[in-house]
């Protein structure tokens, strides 16, 4: 038998995929005017049950069936790229009806140049909105249960200082749903009036966690009384209200421009990758076909073990955590609550699944939103 030349196989194949990539393309105009079926219907994008149908029959009809392993992956990669195209383009029809809807109501803690403020300007980029800005992080809470404003940005982590107790207990207090997140990088400043020096300066105010970020730098100046105060760009404001050269804020440079102040000392976080995570809460849950990141809260009974037992069950349900917060319950020593953000898309039957598993097996268990990750977060 003469032996197979590889140059002729190449072309048969180059031949080959030619075909293929047409008829490929074909199936993806397809698919484009399957994602307008479903938006116009209101209708979820995954349909497990059609997918294993598809590749199944596909698979069958192969001539050799050898192959079957082999064609059953290509068809779930096939599956898997036309879901996406159907995601991509529901959620870019979600942007453009959001874009030409009126303006929402949104609110923030803080004032403008606050890390708050630049994480809602951030996120409703291209979306007309009428910004709120509040005292208190409860204030927000109660803004958007009140319908005062349709969305509040919260931050609830840091990456150096972990979570921000305070905004995991009122979102679960006040039965508040996460819709979206914002991830920013935060450069901490120590900001002071034109002409002050940081010899000179006597009191530094910031929000406690931008004095905590930046403790490694203070540690070297121990004579400066740090105080904390509701929000690092409200500090930069009451610092450049005060005309005091012997008081300082730790904020943004944003802020440093926004109140007329000068930079001391630049960048004194000590973590160079220092960022914070903003949550986007509403009223009311929303879910969008581009969801990948699900948070829910759980309490488990209050025996040996049950933690571990609960846990196990994300695990088997092949659910992904991302993170793990836990927090006391209110008049109960030693229980508590546990934040869980994990990957995953509800309209999934094996993730519903799984949190239905989680759920049977803890005391407590509310999802409290399914919305896109932030790629920052990647």
């Amino acid at each position: 038998m003469a032996e197979p030349d590889l140059t002729k196989l190449r072309q048969e194949i180059d031949r080959l995929d030619a075909i293929l990539t047409d008829t490929l393309e074909k199936r993806m105009d397809v698919v484009q005017q399957v994602a307008a079926y479903k938006d116009a219907r209101n209708m979820q994008v995954l349909d497990r049950e059609r997918e294993e149908q598809v590749t199944a029959k596909v698979v069958g009809m192969l001539k050799n069936p050898a192959y079957a392993p082999h064609m059953k992956q290509i068809m779930e990669k096939i599956m898997e790229t036309s879901r996406n195209l159907q995601i991509d383009i529901l959620a870019a029809n979600i942007k453009q009806k959001e874009k030409n809807a009126d303006p929402i109501r949104v609110g923030y803690q803080g004032v403008k140049g606050s890390f708050s403020h630049q994480a809602l300007e951030d996120y409703f980029a291209d979306i007309a909105k009428v910004e709120m800005n509040f005292v208190h992080f409860e204030d927000v809470v109660t803004a958007v249960k009140n319908h005062e404003i349709k969305y509040g940005v919260l931050p609830i982590e840091n990456s150096s200082t972990g979570g921000i107790t305070e905004v995991y207990d009122l979102v679960r207090k006040y039965d508040c749903h996460i819709v979206g997140e914002k991830i920013i990088k935060v450069d901490q400043n120590l900001l002071g009036l034109p002409g002050a020096s940081i010899d000179n300066l006597k009191q530094v105010y910031s929000h406690p966690q931008g004095l905590e970020q930046s403790r490694e730098f203070f540690r070297k100046h121990p004579a400066i009384e740090l105080i904390p105060f509701f929000n690092t760009a409200r500090s930069a404001q009451m610092v450049s209200e005060s005309g005091n050269p012997a008081k300082g804020a730790v904020a943004s440079r944003q802020a440093a421009k926004l109140y007329g102040l000068e930079i001391l000392a630049a960048n004194i976080n000590y973590n160079s990758a220092n960022r914070t995570r903003f949550i986007i809460i509403a009223d009311q849950p929303e879910h969008r076909p581009d969801a990948d990141k699900i948070t829910v809260v759980i309490a488990t009974q209050h025996e040996p073990g049950s933690l571990y037992k609960v846990l196990q069950h994300f695990y088997k349900g092949g659910l992904n955590m991302l993170n793990l917060e836990s927090r006391p319950m209110e008049g109960r020593s030693w229980e508590y609550f546990f934040h869980i953000d994990l990957t995953g898309n509800l309209s999934d039957p094996k993730v519903r699944q799984g949190l239905q598993d989680v759920a049977e097996y803890s005391a407590y268990c509310k999802i409290l939103g399914n919305y896109v990750a932030d790629g920052e977060n990647a």
